[in-house]
């Protein structure tokens, strides 16, 4: 991933919140046939340090567990927010004219090796710590144990686990670093004005970024 200067984001601190926040991977693999992507929850887990760990499960009739180049790394890709940023936004635009559009967004890259686990236990544990983790945010939480004990060891049967210890992590953060202060300041205004939640995020983002800048 090319990542200038000014939109790299080294600490591993905030590229762990983000994924922790979006666990929706796209998960890069090698086969036989070239590469392959799939989409899977991952759940994050912060040791061995530096970089942790990815715990998640695929479908045990998915090529991808089994169909993966031996001794190649794998590359799981976690999408923060993103938002188009007209140039009409842009504070310098009476001034000069000399603006165009971008598309601003956070990302993070983790590399690693990935396990093959094929246990009905550890598989099971995994469901119910991704259930935990993405059930926390509603009132009324359901757990793995709320479905009958039959029901769900049929559907542990039709899975796989997978686990990536992370050897590297490499974060990019590109939300509007490289403008002048009036123009970032108008782009948070236009965001907010969006009424969109991803719109927000990235107006979030974007203040957070100037604040510490400052």
């Amino acid at each position: 991933m090319y990542i200038p200067k000014h939109f790299d984001e080294p600490r591993i601190e905030v590229m762990h919140d983000l994924i922790r926040a979006r666990p929706l991977a796209t998960l890069v693999t090698l086969s036989t046939s070239g590469l392959d992507a799939n989409h899977i929850p991952l759940l994050l887990s912060a040791e061995p340090a530096p970089f942790g760990v990815l715990h998640g499960h695929v479908a045990r009739f998915n090529p991808m567990w089994f169909d993966l180049a031996k001794d190649v790394e794998v590359l799981a890709i976690f999408h923060g927010p993103d938002a188009y940023i007209t140039p009409s936004w842009y504070a310098s635009k009476q001034e000069t004219g000399k603006v165009v559009p971008t598309w601003n967004y956070a990302v993070v890259h983790a590399y690693g090796r990935l396990r093959v686990i094929d246990d009905a236990s550890w598989l099971r544990s995994q469901l119910e710590a991704l259930t935990t983790h993405n059930e926390a945010v509603f009132p009324d939480p359901w757990a793995v144990s709320d479905a009958p004990y039959e029901y769900t060891e049929k559907l542990i049967e039709a899975i796989v686990g997978i686990e990536i210890t992370v050897t590297k992590l490499s974060g990019k953060w590109k939300v509007s670093q490289n403008q002048p202060e009036r123009n970032q300041a108008s782009v948070i205004s236009g965001l907010k004005e969006c009424g969109n939640s991803e719109a927000a995020s990235m107006a979030t983002l974007i203040e957070s970024f100037a604040k510490n800048a400052s």
